[in-house]
């Protein structure tokens, strides 16, 4: 045996406990991911069903850890409990991504990121116990939940990016895309003050509101959403497009503008519906899910931005236009004064 194979079986072994290490960052970043979607969703469950005041005290449930008789104390402790099960996850994810070292480096900023905004969520959370629910405390609660899910987005990205690059996430991102992701959390947040203010079934035509019954206060806010609806939305568009021009075919970049231009068009028919129909349970919960699935993919696209060599004008040409093949290199005609005499 060579005496440089123990070192070299080392340097292996080294290098497969690092891609081991980064593999583990990157799966329970994105566990976090899904845990804090599905948390988001079910608070929406909670919400529009009424659930809210189900349990009476916190963090137990009237006293109990789990009452399990009654729809509504089970639906709100489902909901604290799968709080629990968000906030071990980030924090693992912060401890797992600093004891990984400089590998996952560009995780740890937004993992502890997300340790501070859960911890500022949990106490919102205890405050809307303790105000009944109050329309103010429930958006507040609502705005930095949707804020939480962008941080755990970032971190998922992060887990996935190059640790020797030497910009970090977010740096130099461009005007539009922090317009259009302030315009999406905007359109987000009037939304959810719709919905607590009341005002959810306050205009029961689209995209105008005609015919409607309702207080004028109740009216107005419907209008403001929507109003921040068509600016919030247009920012969107604009930046999502210019994605989809500017990255190479195939990229993740390019397909995250591809869903979020359909997750917004979804978005916008489920609204639309929804503002008919009178705002029912399953309507306005759907709207919401696909609102967070919209916002999450837009901080996506944002995050995963610096990461990605952004295509010339004169590639983006050749993209679009069809390839032509080559023309073959055929042998050429002997000239008549080298003909070689017969």
């Amino acid at each position: 045996m060579n005496a440089w194979q123990p070192g070299r079986a080392k340097r292996g072994q080294r290098r497969g406990d690092r891609v081991r290490e980064v593999r583990r960052v990157r799966l329970l970043a994105l566990t976090t991911l899904g845990a804090t979607y599905a948390l988001i969703v079910l608070g929406s469950t909670v919400r529009v069903t009424g659930s809210g005041m189900g349990c009476k005290g916190w963090p137990l449930c009237s006293g109990s850890i789990g009452p399990i008789d009654h729809f509504h104390p089970l639906l709100e402790q489902s909901h604290r409990y799968l709080v629990t099960l968000v906030t071990v996850l980030v924090v693992g994810l912060a401890v797992l991504a600093r004891r990984t070292g400089a590998q996952a480096r560009l995780v740890r900023g937004p993992a502890l990121a997300g340790v501070g905004v859960v911890a500022v969520q949990v106490a919102l959370g205890a405050i809307t116990v303790v105000t009944n629910n109050a329309p103010a405390t429930v958006a507040l609660h609502l705005a930095v939940g949707l804020l939480f899910l962008g941080v755990v987005t970032v971190a998922a990205v992060a887990s996935f990016a190059d640790p020797e690059r030497s910009v970090p996430l977010l740096r130099g991102t461009t005007r539009l895309a922090w317009a259009a992701v302030v315009g999406l959390f905007l359109v987000l947040v009037s939304g959810s003050l719709v919905v607590d203010g009341g005002a959810e079934s306050a205009c029961p035509s689209w995209p105008v509101c005609l015919g409607s019954r309702a207080a004028g206060g109740l009216v107005g806010l419907q209008l403001t959403h929507r109003s921040v609806v068509l600016v919030g939305g247009a920012l969107v568009v604009v930046y999502l497009l210019g994605v989809l021009r500017g990255s190479p075919p195939r990229s993740p970049r390019r397909r995250l503008a591809m869903a979020g231009l359909g997750a917004l068009a979804l978005q916008v028919g489920v609204g639309a519906v929804d503002a008919l129909l009178r705002a029912p349970e399953a309507l306005a919960d759907l709207h919401l899910a696909v609102a967070a699935a919209l916002w999450a993919t837009v901080v996506a696209a944002v995050a995963i931005g610096d990461s990605e060599p952004s295509m010339s004008p004169r590639e983006r040409r050749r993209s679009r236009s069809p390839s032509r093949p080559r023309p073959r290199l055929t042998s050429r005609p002997p000239r008549p004064d080298r003909v070689p005499a017969s």
